[in-house]
């Protein structure tokens, strides 16, 4: 689990708001990208929403958000991910079931409260969901909580060809990366320091947890860069610098995202 400064800790009232009622302020190329709202089931009957952009036949991408939830910045991603190379379809499942955190206090709060275990039910509903309807191949990717919970599928969810993961490691107690089953590619920020969780010296055990699995993967470290570095839009910079990260680093995000096409491109279009 995540561990920061005590303020993250603060207790706020939550706002249950539409995903894509963002404010005002908050306006991104997602806000008018062809997202379709569809619902999931899962094995157990438990329903979620989810948020699908893309080509209807394209290999398939789980995205899975911050610990914000599905804000612009996750929908930013998956509109990235679903115009790299020939295309994706990329999904964005909603763990929090509508809730967004709009400060860090929020956030906190909701990552906290998170059914880890239902999460990953969601993201093996969300594969399968993905496969069933056009995608002969899907893969997970996520940033934050969600680079964690794609680390986690690629150990949990036998159905998942891929995994790309941004700044995030499962706890021991959710998956032991040394049990991966399918090829993961994972990038870091040099300078970030959620300490065992996506700090240098979280990667460098990741990395070697998956050189036990045996699975292909790849281990990104990325110089004079801290936490959720690849969040790129102006709002998603402003945010970075209110929380004390004003890097910025654009050739490092293209890099990743190149990284992260041809990782994709290969494991799931071959």
């Amino acid at each position: 689990m995540l561990r920061v400064a005590p303020k993250f800790f603060t207790t706020a009232p939550l706002r249950t708001i539409s995903p894509f009622a963002c404010r005002s302020s908050l306006r991104s190329i997602a806000d008018s990208a062809p997202f379709n709202k569809i619902r999931i089931q899962r094995d157990d009957d438990t329903a979620f929403d989810a948020y699908v952009v893309g080509k209807n036949n394209a290999p398939g991408i789980v995205v899975l958000q911050e610990w914000w939830g599905v804000d612009f910045e996750i929908k930013n991603h998956a509109v990235m991910i679903s115009q790299l190379g020939r295309g994706f379809k990329a999904l964005i499942p909603d763990l929090y079931r509508g809730k967004v955190g709009l400060d860090v206090a929020e956030a906190q709060h909701l990552m906290d409260g998170l059914d880890w275990q239902g999460a990953v039910k969601d993201i093996h509903a969300s594969v399968n969901w993905l496969k069933a309807n056009g995608s002969k191949k899907a893969g997970v990717s996520g940033f934050c909580m969600g680079g964690a919970l794609a680390v986690a599928s690629s150990v949990l969810v036998p159905e998942v060809d891929a995994a790309v993961a941004f700044y995030g490691v499962p706890s021991s107690e959710l998956a032991d990366p040394a049990q991966a089953k399918a090829p993961v590619q994972a990038h870091f920020g040099e300078l970030d320091n959620f300490v065992g969780f996506s700090d240098v010296t979280a990667a460098k055990a990741l990395e070697e947890k998956l050189k036990a699995s045996g699975v292909p993967h790849e281990v990104h470290i990325y110089p004079g860069n801290g936490h959720a570095f690849m969040n790129r839009s102006p709002e998603g910079i402003k945010r970075r610098k209110s929380m004390g990260m004003p890097d910025e680093d654009e050739a490092a995000v293209q890099l990743a995202w190149s990284r992260f096409q041809s990782w994709v491109t290969h494991y799931l279009t071959g």
